[in-house]
């Protein structure tokens, strides 16, 4: 199974790869997002440690039943030949009142098949008010003409 953009990524393949990820996750479609994954992918996601697409597909599941109106918006940071550093953020509730804008850094590596074998994200959650929300789009990916992290100012 290949999911271009493959390495060795240039500039131009390793936003769009930045962009790709940003449009799986936004669809909360935990099948479709581990299918991006190697079979025995390696994730740390905050203080889960975790291998394998069903372990993915399990952790998705409970984060999007938990994180409702999900909105993410990832930014390339650096890369190599096979690995790409982002930086992202993501606004959802929690269907008690209360808002949070989640920040964090991920570093990703990938087969020669373009799958990421290996992904280690750090997350912070912030509460906000309803009214400090900045992501604002009813598709379920970011539409081309919303502003990114950096135009945002965050």
């Amino acid at each position: 199974m290949s999911r271009p953009p493959c390495p060795p990524f240039t500039l131009e393949t390793a936003k769009q790869k930045v962009r790709l990820a940003e449009d799986g996750w936004n669809s909360k479609n935990p099948e479709k997002v581990a299918q991006a994954y190697t079979v025995n992918s390696l994730w740390r996601n905050r203080s889960s440690f975790i291998k394998g697409r069903a372990a993915i597909v399990d952790l998705l599941t409970q984060k999007w039943l938990a994180e409702m109106e999900y909105r993410l918006i990832k930014e390339l940071w650096a890369f190599t030949e096979n690995r790409i550093a982002v930086r992202f953020a993501y606004e959802w509730y929690n269907g008690e009142g209360q808002w949070f804008r989640s920040y964090g850094n991920e570093n990703w590596e990938f087969d020669e098949n373009g799958l990421m074998r290996w992904r280690i994200a750090s997350i912070n959650d912030l509460q906000i008010e309803e009214s400090e929300r900045l992501f604002h789009w009813s598709e379920s990916t970011r539409p081309p003409d919303h502003k990114g992290l950096t135009e945002l100012g965050l």
